[in-house]
């Protein structure tokens, strides 16, 4: 069980929330535990909470991490839970050097989890609803069985993507009350046309105009589309509108909520991280390292930030553009001026002496994600200076190998990396398709082809919700395609876009 933190370590706390603050830094109250590393393989198993609803993937990924520590593969310095107040775990084992580490990174994640946008409609109290969850699910399991539930679960946890990560700050759909209350207010049924007001009740009786009016209401209802316009949150619609049982309508909510309380984490990976790294180098370096803890220190920071080829070290690219960013607008790099400029010995000399870098980047932590974020910072100079490069398969010959070192192809990869987490865009169209309860989804084609063993288990999955026959329109090679899965076969179809 997680102990509270010994008075040595309490007051290393103490001393780091105080340069915490004195940088700058606004954070919910953060709670500290120590655990040992069997426990921290435990909580980071379950996704950093203390407990989790009953399901065999926990096993999998607590042997995994495990393996890794036993093996000298990985370790696990911190783990950090977005919550009021925020919850964190530091292993017992480690040095003081380290926990000092932690704690400086930790506070950098809670002053992000306080202020980034993403974060500002997530649950606060996602600890305590983690747990009512997983009493939820244990008692459907008491109630109905464990393999039915994991069963779902499984099925269901394929399809967690297929929300709409934008939903909690905007809304695509009017609010569907309203918008009936509002029609019903402009719609008046007139009857046939009376030239004496005395005779309106005998040529228009009211059992006349209340059949016109159902009758009018019958025609909308069958020419409204279901649902009115496309919907991202597959999620959602399944849980409206599919036939479901009680007990998977409560799961399926489950899952839905963890999925959105998970999705701003999953938006500012880099920006997070990044923002974590460089207020522990910050920290650690200008005011909490000791003379004797700085090659344990260097050996460990530059660890979390080493660069393998062929990925993206989040930890690394984040701090490097937050660096980027606040010497830019110290040394005045950016606006007309600095655009326009194409003397490279100027360009490199270049220094207003501004200062404003520190509050710039308060201000980019505020609000931007990560596609925001790399979109409007990372600039050719400093795609060049940290060697990023587009890679990919050669067929001929037969190996990996850098395809491209171009800027705008370097970004553009990036980027469509990060859109929907590279993930499709799936949205559903019609309810009733071909007017046979049949549920269509259209893919989003953004240049990437959909998967067609992913596409097919999707379907399979949602078939199973749904139980009648599913469809995605999608495009392959430029060409319309309609893959289809009626509940025990797939076929595909050419449709015309």
């Amino acid at each position: 069980m997680p102990k509270s933190l010994t008075p040595r370590l309490a007051s290393l706390r103490d001393e780091i929330h105080g340069y915490a603050k004195e940088f700058g830094l606004d954070f919910f109250d953060t709670v500290f535990e120590m655990v040992s590393y069997d426990e921290m393989n435990m909580v980071a198993a379950y996704g950093g909470f203390p407990t989790r609803y009953p399901h065999w993937r926990w096993g999998m990924e607590y042997e995994q991490l495990a393996k890794g520590y036993e093996y000298g593969l990985s370790k696990i310095y911190e783990l950090v839970i977005n919550n009021d107040p925020c919850y964190a775990y530091l292993m017992e084992s480690n040095p003081e050097v380290d926990q000092k580490l932690v704690m400086s990174h930790v506070y950098g994640h809670c002053d992000f989890f306080k202020n980034n946008f993403s974060f500002r409609h997530t649950n606060r109290r996602m600890i305590d609803d983690m747990a009512n969850h997983a009493t939820r699910v244990r008692r459907w399991v008491d109630k109905i069985g464990v393999e039915k539930v994991e069963d779902f679960i499984d099925r269901t946890l394929s399809l967690e993507n297929l929300i709409d990560q934008h939903a909690p700050h905007i809304r695509r759909n009017p609010d569907p009350q309203r918008a009936e209350e509002e029609l019903k207010s402009n719609e008046r049924v007139e009857g046939f046309k009376v030239n004496r007001e005395y005779m309106r009740g005998y040529i228009n009786p009211s059992e006349f105009l209340d059949s016109q009016r159902k009758h009018s209401e019958d025609e909308k209802a069958q020419r409204k589309r279901f649902p009115e316009r496309p919907q991202r949150d597959v999620l959602y619609f399944l849980l409206e509108h599919a036939p479901l049982e009680p007990w998977e309508v409560d799961i399926l909510s489950i899952l839905r909520d963890e999925a959105y309380y998970f999705a701003p984490q999953g938006q500012t990976k880099i920006m997070n991280e990044g923002w974590a790294s460089y207020w522990h180098s910050t920290i650690m370096t200008r005011r909490a390292l000791r003379d004797d803890e700085i090659i344990d220190y260097a050996d460990h920071h530059s660890g979390t930030m080493g660069v393998r080829p062929g990925a993206i070290n989040p930890y690394k690219l984040g701090i490097e553009l937050w660096r980027d960013i606040e010497d830019r607008w110290n040394k005045g790099k950016f606006g007309k001026e600095w655009d326009e400029c194409d003397d490279l010995r100027a360009r490199q000399s270049w220094d207003k002496k501004l200062g404003a870098g520190r509050e710039k980047i308060f201000e980019v932590r505020k609000h931007y994600n990560d596609i925001t974020f790399i979109d409007t910072f990372l600039t050719a100079e400093f795609a060049l200076q940290q060697k990023l490069f587009v890679y990919g398969f050669n067929e001929k010959r037969n190996s990996w190998e850098i395809l491209d070192r171009e800027f705008r192809k370097v970004k553009n990869k990036l980027l469509t990396s990060l859109t929907n987490f590279g993930q499709p865009i799936i949205e559903v169209v019609d309810g009733n398709y071909e007017n046979r309860s049949e549920l269509l989804l259209a893919h989003k084609h953004d240049g990437q082809d959909l998967k067609g063993d992913y596409a097919r288990e999707t379907l399979r999955n949602l078939q199973s919700l749904w139980r009648r026959p599913v469809n995605i329109v999608t495009r392959y090679d430029g060409k319309g395609a309609l893959l289809r899965f009626d509940g025990q076969h797939h076929s595909e179809k050419k449709v015309e876009l």
